[in-house]
């Protein structure tokens, strides 16, 4: 039996780009409602529900890019220099969120520079990384196997869209995330706020699934073609139903995980989806997983590493969660 490994890797890279953006997402989102909690010690609470984890988080960024890099460089080579602009602003933000981080802790005098820096650091990347996944899902131009397009192909109304759908997204993330580990008056705001993005949120999630098939005839094959729509028309509604699910949270004070767990739903959903309109390419409209793959052999080498590294990630990550689960100490600091 020959093993796929393209297909093995895509796979890898899909699950590292979720682990991401489920794990980053909402400790971007803490960083984008900073700004909404005015007191010192409330922005020291929101810091601390995200301190033990962040960096770790980002860890499946890195595998993610690496990955891409190693197992598909011929997507790599395509897509950087096509979304050169907003991948760049988007490593700014993280950095300076980063560096906020430990600032912000040391210093009194230039406390406010640093929590903005938090806050702009992370609503950049959100923003670009959203706008990231809009130039891509839109299709790049592609001649002789190398991009084609101009500097600014990735900027367009849809692209635009879509970082503002993940921006709201990874707030109601940070909102949720905030319900369950914070008590008193910032989880009662992480409530209000939970429902207000919730709603906003379904109806971006909306626009942007109208607008995806239109944007090439075979995302609209893969949506609406037979026999294809009989696979793809529960998606919608299991979409209803996690919406359902986090609005029954958001209400039910008794089961502070549920909104969490539902957002998360609905994220997944989401990337299923973008999995059906993509499937099998790498680069939209016309390269493939295999078109893009590296030899079998550099892909045999590397998989051995993955299967060693991937299940100690895994491991480090939930025993991470599991020590500094439960609620925040209000009165605990960073350092």
């Amino acid at each position: 039996m020959t093993l796929d490994l393209p297909l093995i890797w895509a796979v890898l890279i899909a699950f590292a780009v979720l682990a991401y953006v489920i794990l980053d997402g909402f400790d971007l989102g803490i960083g984008i409602l900073f700004p909404l909690f005015k007191q010192e010690k409330e922005r020291d609470t929101l810091m601390n529900t995200v301190a033990p984890v962040w960096d770790g988080n980002e860890t499946w960024l890195i595998l993610g890019g690496g990955g891409l890099l190693a197992a598909f460089p011929l997507a790599y080579a395509i897509v950087l220099p096509a979304l050169y602009a907003p991948i760049t602003v988007m490593l700014l933000g993280l950095i300076f969120r980063g560096v906020a981080f430990e600032f912000r802790w040391r210093t009194r005098r230039w406390k406010a520079v640093w929590d903005w820096s938090f806050a702009l650091g992370s609503l950049a990347a959100a923003l670009m990384q959203g706008i990231a996944l809009g130039g891509l899902v839109q299709g790049i131009r592609v001649v002789d196997r190398a991009y084609a397009g101009g500097w600014w192909d990735w900027l367009t109304p849809f692209s635009i869209l879509t970082g503002i759908a993940l921006v709201v997204g990874y707030t109601l993330l940070g909102a949720c995330w905030l319900i369950i580990k914070t008590d008193s008056g910032i989880q009662d705001r992480g409530y209000l706020l939970a429902r207000r993005l919730s709603v906003l949120l379904i109806v971006l999630i909306g626009l942007v699934s109208l607008w995806t098939p239109l944007l090439d005839p075979q995302f609209l094959g893969r949506w609406f073609a037979w026999p294809n729509i009989a696979l793809t028309a529960p998606m919608p509604l299991l979409v209803l139903l996690a919406a359902g699910f986090l609005w029954r949270g958001l209400h039910d004070y008794k089961r502070p995980a549920q909104p969490f767990l539902a957002a998360l739903a609905l994220f997944v959903l989401s990337y299923t989806g973008l999995g059906i309109s993509f499937w099998p390419l790498m680069v939209p409209p016309s390269i493939t997983i295999w078109d893009a793959a590296a030899p079998d052999a550099s892909l045999g080498f590397l998989l051995i590493g993955a299967v060693v590294l991937l299940p100690i990630i895994l491991a480090y990550t939930g025993y991470a969660y599991w020590v500094f689960r439960g609620k925040v100490d209000r009165h605990a600091h960073y350092h």
